[in-house]
């Protein structure tokens, strides 16, 4: 699988910016058509990377957890739409995101199970080719998808997980303190937007973004604390 560098997603702004533009129009639109009834969550460096990288990737199946009011859901499903394939399975213990996604987005590409992802082993598909973690940000949960979701998905499969890079370092005690621990155990090399962690990502990309006209804010944040990796 090849590695996520930031020098891959210059890339892929580049590759796949008409499309990106209108689905950043289509964000905004609906940011300010629920305004704060949406509780967005990533930041929209994230949210591209993501959108950049499922376009790229062209996956069958992707897993997301942790879905809170749907934005980085419908992003994920944009990707796919645009792809004309594949389909996304998330989980979450709420479901406020059901009535948040458009039914034009959905359509037959989206299975959304309400309930803690680990108490429904069994409604995990086979063959995931993408792994999108954004749930509980405790430490037990983390040590439970390493030792149980990993395992369940195939070797190389991208990942990404948010909330690790609030700071330089992950918090103590925390989902991020053990994921990035156990990468470096891995030797798994990550990459990060992170305006704390790698600032030197998010200025490079920004820069990409500006010569593409692709620098109006969807959402007035810039924390951007995801990190993105390929399993071993």
């Amino acid at each position: 699988m090849e590695a996520i560098t930031v020098e891959r997603i210059a890339s892929l702004y580049q590759k796949y910016q008409d499309d990106l533009r209108v689905v950043r129009d289509d964000q905004r639109q609906f940011l300010r058509d629920r305004g704060r009834s949406m509780k967005a969550q990533l930041d929209d460096f994230e949210a591209e990377m993501t959108y950049l990288l499922l376009r790229d990737l062209k996956p069958e199946v992707v897993v997301e957890v942790g879905t809170f009011y749907g934005w980085s859901t419908m992003w994920i499903l944009s990707a796919l739409r645009d792809n004309g394939t594949g389909h996304l399975y998330s989980f979450d213990i709420v479901d406020n995101v059901v009535r948040n996604v458009p039914k034009e987005l959905s359509a037959d590409r989206w299975t959304f199970t309400k309930g803690d992802i680990r108490e429904h082993p069994d409604k995990i598909p086979a063959g995931t080719d993408y792994l999108f973690i954004d749930a509980d940000h405790g430490a037990r949960f983390a040590h439970w998808y390493i030792e149980n979701l990993f395992p369940a998905v195939p070797a190389g499969t991208p990942t990404s997980v948010h909330d690790v890079y609030h700071g330089r370092r992950p918090k103590p005690f925390s989902e991020g303190s053990v994921i990035v621990k156990w990468l470096a155990e891995k030797d798994i090399e990550f990459l990060t937007p992170s305006t704390a962690k790698a600032p030197h990502v998010t200025e490079y990309l920004a820069g990409v973004k500006k010569e593409l006209g692709l620098d109006e804010p969807v959402r007035d944040s810039d924390h951007n604390p995801m990190i993105f990796f390929n399993l071993p």
